[in-house]
């Protein structure tokens, strides 16, 4: 809804950049002050969540433009202009995995321990995150006419302007909220390690898959043709392998 904060000068802060640096700062706060609490050396979460910031961002946008790469290829300069949008969390998570289990096993930490404890601090800066989309206008939903439509009218807006639109940043944002509440309801009654890190990723792929029959925006298509939007498509996979790791380390416990 506002998507400039203000501007001084030439200068021009977006509230996108603004949220996702806070989403940032909470969730690595909240990962730290659990690790503590298990014994993990806080400095090493620090550092695994500049490893991880930087791998979110860099596969986020990569496969952003992958799903139009043709105007990336007659724009080259707009793929580093990430404070208009257009960053896909499942690049992120893609991206990230590898190189969060690269400095865990580097650093010799327990592998399902650390992701655990960064479970939950996923999940809340999603939250965040989201509310950043909803400021920008990127990855809004599909118009509406229901009473809690929303609609856009800063010509700075990435929506689509003056119709009611499903408001799909918020549907996120609470959903994911209600991700985090049950993470750390569980983390109380967690029986294995892996036990958040999965669980988190199996309910994400499921509120994900949902809230993706309401977006709008025009960039949602598969590489090829299909039913079925890319973040569908990476959820289907991710929710069973997701199961799947939930059951073998229940066994191996």
């Amino acid at each position: 809804m506002y998507p400039i904060l203000f501007k001084i000068g030439p200068l021009t802060i977006h509230t996108y950049g603004v949220m996702l640096a806070a989403a940032f700062f909470l969730a690595l706060a909240l990962a730290v002050k659990q690790a503590r609490k298990e014994g993990i050396a806080p400095e090493r979460i620090v550092d695994l969540g500049l490893y991880l910031l930087v791998a979110a961002i860099v596969g986020s946008r990569l496969l952003f433009v992958l799903t139009d790469l043709q105007y990336y290829i007659e724009n080259p300069l707009k793929i580093f202009m990430i404070w208009e949008g257009g960053l896909v969390f499942y690049g992120g998570l893609i991206l990230g995995i590898p190189v969060g289990i690269y400095y865990i096993k580097r650093q010799k930490l327990p592998l399902w321990k650390v992701g655990d404890i960064i479970a939950p601090s996923i999940s809340i800066a999603q939250v965040v995150g989201r509310l950043g989309c909803f400021s920008a206008g990127c990855c809004y939903g599909k118009p509406t006419t229901l009473p809690w439509g929303v609609t856009f009218r800063d010509p700075d807006s990435l929506a689509r302007l003056n119709i009611p639109l499903h408001p799909t940043q918020l549907y996120e944002s609470l959903g994911t909220f209600l991700i985090f509440l049950f993470l750390i309801l569980m983390r109380k009654k967690k029986s294995f390690d892996g036990q958040l890190i999965w669980l988190y990723v199996l309910s994400y792929s499921v509120l994900r898959f949902l809230i993706e029959f309401f977006r709008g925006d025009e960039i949602r298509g598969m590489f090829f043709e299909g039913p079925l939007s890319t973040s569908q498509a990476i959820g289907i996979p991710l929710a069973i392998i997701s199961t799947y790791m939930l059951f073998r380390l229940k066994r191996a416990k």
